[in-house]
């Protein structure tokens, strides 16, 4: 090679270096925009804008109660008189030969509920003695009784609840709805979460953006200190000095940006306005000081053990209110192996009154009929008893094949139970529902068709549902 050759060579070179942010950005205009998406971002460009779904929705927002753990259907939701008869018997092999246990023996004893059952509301709905607010919700609110899945494990059962599948790096439902309709509040995130209790099975997992992009990921709360890591200024830092920071490096992401074409550059921009408003905005928030009394009271605000989750879920009606998207409340753990009568006591005590008082509250002030509001867990527990020690009182086992759920609000159908299973509570006998249904129902709710809402990622179209599920019909309004 001569130097004519050399001289050449590094003039190409250097021409496709020039050209190359915007030969790459017209690249990714044209492929996004075949996925009905756009590369074109301006100075006040939003990731999280509003957007279309598919067909006019029931529900605007959605409030996700996640109870980790697995409560025990038997004991709160769904009575089994029939119990009674085999206690202490173990069932004939024919019943049990296809169980998924993950701790007990498929001969382990039936264990009746201690529980009281009564009717509520109009439609006669049953809940037990441990939750009697929630009774007072039954014309409000659509029992599930069939739910099944195949994980019989908390962290994969988790993670099918929540992104469809059980393996780790799908997005979580919460990022899915953010990622379809964006947000209708301008000063906090698009889809928040909240916890209180022990930490819920799989983690930040649940609430992950996956392989979507980073601004539809949930954005935790703390119950400790700043409720957001960094929302109040450092010392010496005002808000004028503040703003002239963030301008700055706007400008800086927003070249590196033209140069690119990245979409995480676009929403790093997005987040770092976001979180300057809501230096504002989460001060105001977090302070119930001008909510009536009556109203903190009806949630249990300063009661324990009730405090902390009671707080959430005036939090979620606030935050609904200002238009966030989606709110993921996590509470745990209800994962009562032995000594289920004490642990079950202890959780209901803390949650009941509080999410009756949210779903009170939601239709008092109109919002009901707009929001979803989803009481769930990753699987249930079996009617037979676990009993590791004689000097124990014994729990139950994790239990997939049938469990109970319930919804209410946004175009779900209140005082109505969908679902029978068998007189103990082993198998479900009539309208089962998957998780996978009960994804593609809620997100019919608000407005999408589930096989439609899809993001290519290496290659393929992903969706929540993943390759399954189909609108159960009996729950709608």
């Amino acid at each position: 090679m001569n130097r004519f050759d050399r001289r050449r060579i590094l003039a190409r070179r250097r021409f496709l270096d020039n050209c190359s942010g915007g030969l790459g950005a017209a690249a990714l205009a044209h492929l996004l925009g075949t996925e009905g998406r756009t590369a074109a971002v301006a100075r006040d460009a939003n990731p999280l804008a509003v957007k279309q779904p598919h067909f006019a929705p029931r529900a605007r927002n959605a409030i996700l109660i996640y109870q980790s753990g697995a409560p025990s259907q038997l004991d709160m939701f769904d009575p089994k008189p029939a119990l009674a008869k085999w206690s202490g018997q173990s069932l004939p092999e024919s019943l049990t030969k296809d169980l998924k246990l993950a701790f007990i023996k498929p001969n382990a004893k039936i264990m009746p509920s201690a529980r009281t059952f009564r009717h509520y509301g109009r439609s006669g709905m049953e809940f037990s003695d441990w939750v009697p607010h929630l009774g007072g919700c039954a014309d409000d609110i659509c029992m599930i009784r069939t739910m099944h899945t195949e994980a019989f494990n908390h962290d994969p059962g988790a993670l099918l609840l929540s992104t469809g599948v059980t393996q780790f790096g799908r997005p979580s439902f919460g990022s899915w709805v953010a990622y379809g309709l964006g947000s209708e509040s301008r000063d906090l995130p698009g889809f928040v979460v909240l916890g209180s209790g022990k930490g819920p099975n799989a983690g930040s997992n649940i609430w992950s953006n996956g392989f979507l992009p980073s601004v539809y990921q949930g954005t935790r709360f703390r119950s400790v200190g700043d409720p957001i890591l960094y929302v109040s200024n450092p010392g010496g830092i005002n808000d004028e000095l503040q703003r002239a920071r963030l301008d700055t490096i706007r400008d800086l992401n927003e070249h590196r940006f033209q140069k690119t074409g990245d979409m995480e550059i676009a929403a790093r921009i997005a987040s770092y306005e976001l979180a300057f408003r809501m230096q504002i905005a989460v001060p105001r928030l977090l302070d119930f000081s001008k909510e009536p009394r009556h109203v903190l009271d009806s949630y249990g605000i300063g009661e324990e053990p009730a405090h902390a989750y009671a707080s959430n879920c005036l939090l979620a009606r606030r935050m609904v209110e200002q238009g966030v998207r989606f709110v993921m409340l996590t509470n745990g753990d209800w994962d009562d192996h032995k000594e289920l009568d004490k642990g079950h006591t202890k959780n209901c005590q803390i949650v009941d009154k509080p999410t009756a008082a949210l779903v009170q509250d939601l239709k008092q002030r109109g919002l009901l009929d707009s929001t979803l509001v989803i009481w769930a867990s990753e699987f249930g527990r079996t009617p037979m008893a676990q009993m590791d020690r004689q000097d124990e009182a014994p729990g139950r086992d994790h239990h997939p094949d049938c469990f109970s759920m319930w919804l209410a609000g946004g175009g779900i159908a209140g005082g109505r139970v969908v679902g029978r299973t068998d007189e103990i509570g082993l198998k479900p006998v009539e309208d089962k529902v998957h998780v996978h249904d009960l994804q593609a129902t809620l997100l019919h709710c608000l407005g999408f068709d589930h096989e439609k809402l899809t993001y290519r990622h290496q290659g393929r179209d992903f969706r929540l549902t993943d390759v399954g599920g189909q609108v159960a019909e009996k729950l709608l309004a």
